[in-house]
């Protein structure tokens, strides 16, 4: 069966075909509702191949051939399935300013299945193109950039970002390596030598915090945030020929779990509990960059959609079944970020020198919990009528826990972003979900 999909999109047909080769780029364009996961990528599009996992120990392997730039490559799949795959990446000029990308496909695959893949594919493309383009507004160098938490959700989608924006990318793993672009780092006793040549420090490493909250997990989250990042500020600090930037992930949950319909700026008073706490102390343990002088941002993320993990990854198989629903009266505020927004933050952060402090990475408008529901329920076709009680949360998560994650309420605002004119990718909740789910936007 033959299948095609195209679409235009603004930009140089060198500049679109240098982007597919360039490390990142399978990763970029894998949509994140799959039960896919990139083992390796290809060396060179002109012969090199790709190796992709699935569920239950099945690997593909994507071999390249038919490279003409930047005009053409195509990739046919290999694996132990009766599954055919011969994909043909054209790219065609139009008018000397826009590239005509075609997606040429003999397979057996369906086709309904496959217009949700390449209609995120397309956007995916655009939408990182005119992301790297508006970056060269901020600053035209080219920083070499260490990254912490590299294999995570937000870790995975940021280096991906970043190399196929032609960012020198090091990452800073935990264990022993000899591969090039890796570190090896102990985050109780790093190496004095870690960040040598590095310009730009991106801290992400922490223990997740969903969980029941037992003395164990608190612990865990507290302790896999602090003391690491203290002793990353200071070897930032005190490396000759090291960083100039330190920026270090933070959470929303620095304003507290309740503050009812205030809308919450980066000057607002922290808030108490828990989370509050960690969080005033994660940012307090970067100090020891900013005294040394280095420009330190602290990125407050909110709540992360993306099918590939987090909130979502939760609530994507429940509302699919159609069992979703409001938690408790679903007044309490989201104050929400697409994955894809918040890379363009963290890209921001890394090489706009206007940014320093604490940075809202949240959406314009943050939601109540009723029309996320609703939204998210619409978007995948279900109902959303089954509401969840206040008391399920305190069953998973413990009264704490329920009250600090599930329960939050809190109305923040990207007033730092918005001051320096931030461009979003999707202000608006519903067309962010259509895009993450390939669903077409309303």
């Amino acid at each position: 069966m033959f299948q095609r999909f195209s679409s235009v999109v603004h930009h140089h047909i060198d500049d679109v075909f240098h982007w597919h080769e360039r490390p990142g780029a399978v990763v970029r364009l894998t949509p994140p509702w799959l039960p896919i996961r990139v083992v390796s990528e290809a060396r060179s599009l002109r012969d090199g191949v790709a190796v992709m996992a699935l569920p239950g120990g099945i690997t593909w392997h994507a071999r390249h051939s038919g490279y003409d730039p930047p005009h053409r490559f195509v990739d046919t799949l290999r694996a132990p399935l009766p599954l055919r795959w011969r994909h043909s990446h054209e790219f065609a000029d139009v008018d000397g300013r826009s590239t005509r990308i075609t997606d040429n496909l003999t397979t057996n695959v369906p086709g309904f299945l496959l217009s949700r893949m390449f209609r995120y594919r397309h956007r995916q493309l655009a939408a990182d193109l005119n992301a790297i383009e508006r970056a060269a507004d901020w600053s035209d160098s080219a920083p070499t950039v260490a990254v912490t938490g590299s294999s995570g959700m937000i870790g995975t989608a940021l280096t991906a970002f970043l190399t196929t924006a032609g960012v020198d990318v090091v990452r800073l793993v935990r264990h022993p390596t000899d591969d090039a672009g890796y570190r090896h780092w102990n985050p109780d006793n790093p190496d004095a030598g870690l960040l040598n040549g590095i310009d730009v420090v991106v801290h992400l490493a922490g223990a997740p915090i969903a969980g029941r909250f037992t003395p164990a997990h608190k612990r865990a989250i507290r302790d896999s945030r602090i003391d690491p990042t203290r002793r990353l500020a200071r070897l930032a600090a005190a490396t000759p020929n090291g960083p100039n930037t330190f920026v270090c992930a933070s959470a929303i949950g620095y304003y507290g779990p309740d503050r009812g319909d205030t809308e919450l700026t980066e000057d607002s008073a922290p808030g108490s509990g828990f989370l509050a706490e960690v969080v005033a102390d994660w940012e307090a343990a970067t100090r020891p960059a900013s005294d040394a002088g280095l420009r330190v941002v602290n990125v407050r993320t909110g709540l992360v959609q993306s099918p590939a993990g987090g909130m979502l990854r939760l609530l994507h198989p429940v509302f699919s079944a159609g069992l979703g629903g409001r938690i408790g009266d679903g007044r309490q505020w989201m104050s929400w970020i697409d994955i894809d927004d918040l890379t363009d933050i963290y890209h921001r952060a890394i090489v706009d020198d206007r940014l320093s402090g604490p940075i809202n990475a949240v959406a314009p408008e943050a939601v109540r919990n009723t029309e996320y529901t609703m939204t998210l329920a619409d978007t995948l076709h279900r109902p959303a009528v089954i509401p969840v009680p206040s008391p399920a949360p305190r069953v998973l998560l413990g009264s704490e826990g329920a009250a600090e994650v599930a329960a939050a309420n809190q109305r923040v605002l990207p007033t730092a972003l918005q001051q320096h004119s931030h461009t979003y990718r999707f202000e608006t909740l519903q067309p962010s979900l259509a895009h993450l789910f390939g669903r077409p936007e309303r």
